[in-house]
């Protein structure tokens, strides 16, 4: 091993290899060189106390024994569980309330709320949607200014997003009817999107929140190819929003009657149908992590799993930016 990686990435090992004396040295080696080594699964043999102290975490399954997997060793110290596959809200609360430290997973599946479930809309999402449905009608700047100033919280994280270097903006915006005048209405839409999407302050929806803003930089760059700038600016919402029925606790048929959407956009969310309903099931399949599935989903699409990769490698370090 001629160089460790950085203490910025974190390793998984799994149990079997922390458990072979053969790699002991160089498991210490990279412990020493300050990376952060996480022991997947329980070992079928007691690791050696020498070992013990180069682990900072252990990752079980959800549903297995939530005890550490080092913990058997006499005398070993406490290593912190994560506990992997999280699919809901409910099993990422039942592992916390186990002593899990951390998860691995998103909770978005979830059932999605049921027929007449609407809810209360919070004070900044409804200056939200009343801001989307402006830009829709392309109303003039002095009367959407007038509606953003009922929360003055949403333009500054408007001009925030507007300014990260995800959006890639050579000029600093510093007004809402200079993002107008720089972007125009269409473009927009997609920055309106991605504030209606973060407007949920509950903070069990903060998982869900990020993995609908993944979702929309997902699926903008599976067509940044061959697809237009109006394709992949709606593309974008159609990601963003395909979650906002969870976010929101409200069915689509409720929300897109308020929520004004592009023709493709509804007929994916509403339908599961339409062009763009293809892209949204590969996205879901690289979310389940479940391989045969993303390949069938690729193949449909006439993609490549290295352009899948790409584009999701790019879209994650897009959403890193926006933080």
């Amino acid at each position: 091993m001629d160089a460790a990686p950085g203490p910025h990435l974190m390793i998984e090992v799994p149990a079997f290899m922390a458990a072979d004396a053969r790699h002991a040295p160089a498991l210490k080696a990279l412990a020493a060189a300050g990376s952060t080594l996480l022991i997947k699964g329980r070992p079928l043999a007691e690791l050696p106390r020498e070992l013990l102290p180069c682990f900072a975490r252990s990752i079980v399954d959800a549903g297995e024994d939530r005890r550490s997997a080092a913990a058997a060793a006499p005398g070993a110290r406490a290593i912190g569980t994560v506990v992997a596959g999280v699919r809901s809200l409910a099993a990422m609360d039942a592992a916390f309330q186990a002593g899990a430290v951390a998860t691995l997973g998103w909770p978005i599946e979830d059932p999605p709320p049921p027929p007449n479930a609407r809810k209360s809309v919070p004070q900044d999402v409804q200056v939200v949607l009343e801001l989307i449905s402006g830009v829709d009608r392309e109303l003039p700047v002095p009367r959407l200014e007038a509606v953003l100033k009922k929360d003055p919280t949403l333009a500054f994280r408007l001009l925030r997003y507007l300014n990260s270097p995800a959006f890639g903006l050579t000029v600093e915006i510093n007004s809402f009817g200079h993002a107008l005048m720089m972007l125009g209405y269409q473009r927009l839409k997609r920055w309106l999107a991605l504030l209606l999407a973060s407007s949920a302050k509950d903070s069990h929806a903060k998982p869900i929140m990020f993995a609908a803003v993944r979702r929309g930089l997902m699926m903008e760059e599976l067509v940044r190819s061959n697809g237009d700038a109006e394709m992949r600016g709606e593309m974008f919402i159609c990601g963003v929003f395909s979650l906002l029925d969870r976010l929101l606790r409200q069915p689509f048929d409720e929300l897109l009657k308020s929520v004004p959407v592009p023709d493709r956009v509804q007929q994916a969310l509403l339908e599961d149908a339409g062009p763009f309903q293809p892209y949204l099931a590969l996205v879901r399949a690289i979310e389940q992590e479940s391989l045969f599935d993303i390949r069938e989903c690729a193949e449909r699409l006439f993609m490549t799993p290295a352009e899948v990769n790409r584009a999701l490698l790019t879209a994650l370090a897009a959403a890193r930016q926006l933080d």
